[in-house]
């Protein structure tokens, strides 16, 4: 098998895993919050933290390899409009998902809290509206980094 063809392979796979990891943990934890219910919220709280570094961080360490090696493997130039919009796209999503894992941890522990003591801290909806907040915009900007790979509208030399 063609050395090219499997690295383009590796690197589509691992972006369907960040992004159907993303909306998967995304449907779940709305699901949860919106039942309110404690013990669903706990689990899923401590799921969503375990999938994000069983899966979420591990294709995102892929997807930087793998686009480097691309980029290198086609010629594309480093300092292209193209690579400077999706480096910024993926620098972008970094900065919010970096955040997102902080809270990830903090919803977790109120959640644990709440199975003790029957009561969910005020403090985890605020979490969940950042949470949210910032998860739209990262979830933007994939989308707009698979239309930017698909049909790469800018100069990639």
């Amino acid at each position: 098998m063609d050395s090219y063809l499997l690295l383009k392979l590796v690197h589509i796979l691992s972006a369907v895993v960040v992004a159907g990891t993303g909306t998967g943990i995304a449907f779940f934890m709305f699901m949860a919050n919106r039942s309110a219910n404690v013990a669903a919220l706990a689990v899923t709280t401590r799921h969503v933290v375990l999938a994000d570094w069983l899966f979420t961080a591990p294709a995102v360490v892929t997807q930087a390899v793998t686009g480097v090696l691309l980029m290198d493997r086609l010629g594309f130039t480093f300092t292209s409009a193209w690579f400077l919009l999706v480096g910024s796209l993926f620098g972008f999503i970094g900065l919010c998902w970096l955040p997102v894992i902080a809270i990830q941890y903090r919803l977790r522990a109120l959640a644990e809290q709440a199975l003790i003591t029957g009561v969910l801290a005020p403090g985890f909806h605020r979490l969940m509206r950042y949470w949210t907040a910032l998860g739209i915009p990262a979830f933007a900007a994939m989308v707009v980094l698979f239309w930017l790979m698909v049909f790469k509208p800018l100069p990639v030399v």
